[in-house]
């Protein structure tokens, strides 16, 4: 990360979960590179969480912090109350925490493996937004940000837990925007295959290869990619987008 940049959202607070790897590691520093001090959500990945913090501060940033199981009711309040506590206020919410967990097909997949895969990506967010409400909607510039996934689009083969669950966070954002609306705004972005620590884990090179194909782009895309379209929905610049999804998946489906 280079020194701080034009400061387009100098004096505001933003929490981002899942802000040690990937697209959450990326937007924290996109963040805090316009101006604002992070609250750094982390889970299993506290080693990167302080590099991503340490990066930041280097630049001249500020960054803070915030352990917490996200799919325990209490933690993901705690994680918003520490961040209000140190930061003083909270203007920019990234909801950027999730994971498919593991494959499965319908008729194998556990009860279990289906409970934990909403707890991790509709529960977790929902907890964490309705407890930084009250704190966005007196910023004054109150913006969430919800991170989907194009197989909400496409549909997944054995990640159907996991494309449920982003398929409510999708539906959620939209009924999110209408209730919050015009004091907090609410969009959300819908990467398509993206080359992170995610896609090391769940998809093969032979695979990665063929998404490339497959994209008009013809290559996949970039966390800072992903993290540039969070920063616009984040920003003044997007005063007057509210319940929008904002693809980021080069061409790979298109509206």
């Amino acid at each position: 990360m280079s020194q701080l940049s034009a400061s387009t959202l100098a004096g505001r607070v933003a929490l981002v979960t899942g802000a040690g790897t990937g697209i959450g590691r990326a937007t924290a520093l996109a963040l805090a590179n316009a101006g604002a001090a992070i609250g750094l959500h982390h889970f299993s990945s506290s080693e990167k969480a302080r590099r991503t913090r340490s990066e930041i501060e280097s630049a001249g940033g500020r960054g803070v912090l915030l352990p917490g199981d996200l799919t325990r009711e209490a933690d993901a309040e705690q994680v918003v109350d520490r961040c209000v506590a140190e930061l003083g206020r909270l203007d920019v919410l990234f909801n950027n925490a999730g994971s498919p967990l593991e494959h499965s097909r319908t008729e194998e997949c556990s009860t279990e493996l289906w409970l934990n895969a909403f707890a991790v990506n509709i529960h977790s967010a929902f907890w964490v937004t309705r407890r930084a409400i009250p704190h966005l909607r007196a910023s004054g510039h109150g913006a969430i940000i919800n991170n989907l996934s194009l197989s909400v689009q496409t549909g997944g083969q054995g990640t159907g837990p996991y494309v449920a669950a982003k398929g409510a966070l999708q539906a959620w954002t939209r009924s999110l925007a209408r209730e919050l609306a015009p004091h907090i705004r609410v969009n959300a972005v819908m990467p398509g295959v993206i080359a992170t620590p995610h896609h090391e884990r769940y998809s093969t090179p032979e695979k990665m290869d063929q998404y490339r194909k497959q994209t008009p782009m013809g290559r996949n895309g970039t966390a800072e990619e992903v993290a540039q379209a969070v920063l616009f929905l984040a920003g003044d610049g997007a005063s007057f987008v509210t319940g929008s999804i904002l693809d980021v998946n080069g061409g790979r489906f298109l509206r």
